[in-house]
């Protein structure tokens, strides 16, 4: 299937010719560029949603997904191209009342002030007042019982929105919307925190909105989902629209390789494993459980070999690296870290036991920015660097400098602010404070995020020189580039370890498994 080959929205037949009224589309966006600075975030794509359906958007991240929701919800102008609704043009960005007549965007994190009552989130600025022009309280509970009944949302309005659940939330916020008059819902992972029977609960309300009129753009990492609630796929990849056909009418397979593209069948490149089994595994993960975000997680890093924690946003991978380097604590289960079970929940236990660690978000988690070069690459080694409390400069400097050689981090010296240094190298220092303590097991969690390509070749091949020297080393991400060099995959699924994959592995087959996808089904 070649890019754009499967298009399922014909053009509509004229009125008048004996044939059956052409369809309005709801919304229809076309020719839409966006460009961030130097970044293309949207590539001329294109979307076409008519009245009454439930119509997904999928693709990788960085497909252009958000981007292109953030330009039906009038929060950015696109810089080519045209957003019509009903077949009227979308209004000026200014007047937001006029948009959300037009579209509501439920989105993962909820928009919902806590600290109010259902009632006074529904109507917000938007107050019943009295003969005196005060608010009238009763009015405003009257008028969202009435606006919950009519679209059967079972909660009590005078409930403070900071006792409800996910699940409540979302249904509040649908309500919210069509209060204003849309009748087109923008769903952004609406069942990311959602278990089995929340999910069902959600499905049947989305299927008696159809029934009401109306339509939704429904976005999912879940591609099961897709399958059982959208009518119609529309595929993005790499900015650029890839596909739209009915979901009845896209195998799965189809739709993963949609996703992925040419290099679907490409085989990752094979590395030499220098596994060291008469030593301890650089990690062992036993029954590890949290209370909402994974469950019986049990696998083994070897000395030497490289071990990917594969998964959607959702999935658990991400908790459960940072549990196994003491950023959190499990509720079940144990871990050691080369023979060693360091205290849950401490960082600095994990580190005593042999880690080293490069966090999710190097800006927030990483380094220090007004902190030099060299103390932030020696954070995580005080005692090689000075005894009695009392920090040696030379021995600081001696060991920045050769970790700023080894990792080629670009800089006229060690004292410079990591602030001052681009993003590539920002994450090499984040690289080197976690190998400066020579670490046993080596813990990533997408490494290579938001870096140029060369600086992400550099950081990989790092990476694959640790592991050749007997480091044991666990990459938590979703990204596949960070994932080719692993010598075998877990994939996680809704809080669950679900898939090895061995290498050898090709990305449609992974991507499958990370979207909990049974390309056999």
């Amino acid at each position: 299937m070649s890019d754009g080959e499967r298009e399922a929205n014909p053009a509509p037949a004229p009125a008048g010719d004996g044939r059956a009224p052409a369809v309005v589309p709801v919304v229809e966006a076309a020719g839409i560029v966006k460009r961030f600075g130097p970044t293309v975030a949207l590539n001329g794509v294109r979307i076409t949603i008519n009245p009454g359906e439930t119509h997904a958007l999928v693709g990788r991240n960085g497909a252009g997904k958000s981007t292109l929701v953030s330009v039906l919800t009038g929060l950015h102008a696109p810089d080519e191209g045209t957003v019509t609704f009903g077949g009227e043009p979308a209004p000026r960005l200014s007047d937001r009342d006029a948009w959300r007549q037009r579209v509501a965007c439920v989105y993962q994190k909820s928009t919902i002030i806590p600290t109010l009552s259902v009632a006074e989130n529904l109507f917000l600025n938007r107050h019943h007042h009295g003969p005196s022009r005060l608010i009238s309280w009763g009015g405003v509970r009257r008028r969202a019982q009435e606006l919950l009944s009519t679209w059967s949302v079972d909660v009590d309005p005078q409930t403070l929105a900071g006792e409800l659940d996910v699940e409540q939330r979302q249904f509040v916020e649908i309500a919210r919307a069509l209060s204003f008059g849309a009748r087109f819902i923008i769903l952004d992972e609406p069942t990311a925190q959602l278990d089995a029977a929340a999910i069902n609960r959600l499905f049947d309300r989305i299927r008696d909105l159809q029934r009401q009129g109306v339509t939704f753009l429904f976005i999912s990492h879940h591609l099961q989902e897709v399958y059982e609630i959208c009518d119609m796929v529309t595929v993005f990849r790499d900015a650029r629209h890839i596909v739209t056909a009915p979901v009845a009418d896209l195998p799965r397979a189809e739709l993963v390789a949609a996703m992925t593209g040419e290099a679907a069948a490409g085989l990752r490149q094979e590395r030499s494993t220098t596994l060291d089994r008469s030593t301890a595994p650089a990690l062992s993960v036993n029954a590890l459980g949290s209370d909402d975000t994974y469950t019986g997680v049990t696998f083994q890093v070897g000395a030497g070999e490289i071990v990917g924690l594969a998964g959607a946003a959702a999935s658990g991978r991400t908790e459960v690296a940072e549990t196994v380097v003491g950023l959190r604590a499990a509720a079940t289960g144990n871990l050691e870290i080369a023979g060693r079970r360091p205290r849950p929940g401490s960082v600095p236990a994990a580190l005593t036991a042999g880690a080293g660690f490069v966090p999710q978000d190097r800006h927030h988690q990483g380094f220090v920015p007004d902190m030099s070069i060299a103390d932030n690459a020696t954070l995580s080694v005080p005692k090689r660097i000075g005894k009695n409390g009392f920090l040696s400069r030379a021995r600081r400097d001696r060991l920045a400098g050769g970790m700023i050689e080894n990792l080629a981090i670009k800089t006229p010296g060690p004292d410079l602010p990591v602030s001052s240094l681009s993003g590539g190298n920002q994450q090499k220092v984040v690289m080197a404070r976690a190998l400066a303590n020579d670490p046993r097991l080596l813990v990533l969690i997408n490494p290579t995020a938001g870096v140029d390509v060369r600086s992400k070749e550099f950081l990989l091949g790092k990476v694959e020189e640790t592991a050749e020297s007997g480091t044991g080393v666990l990459i938590a991400s979703d990204e596949l580039d960070d994932l080719r060099m692993c010598d075998r995959i877990l994939v996680m699924f809704q809080g669950r370890v679900t898939t090895e994959i061995a290498r050898g592995w090709h990305d449609h087959d992974l991507v499958a498994a990370m979207e909990g996808v049974d390309l056999n089904a």
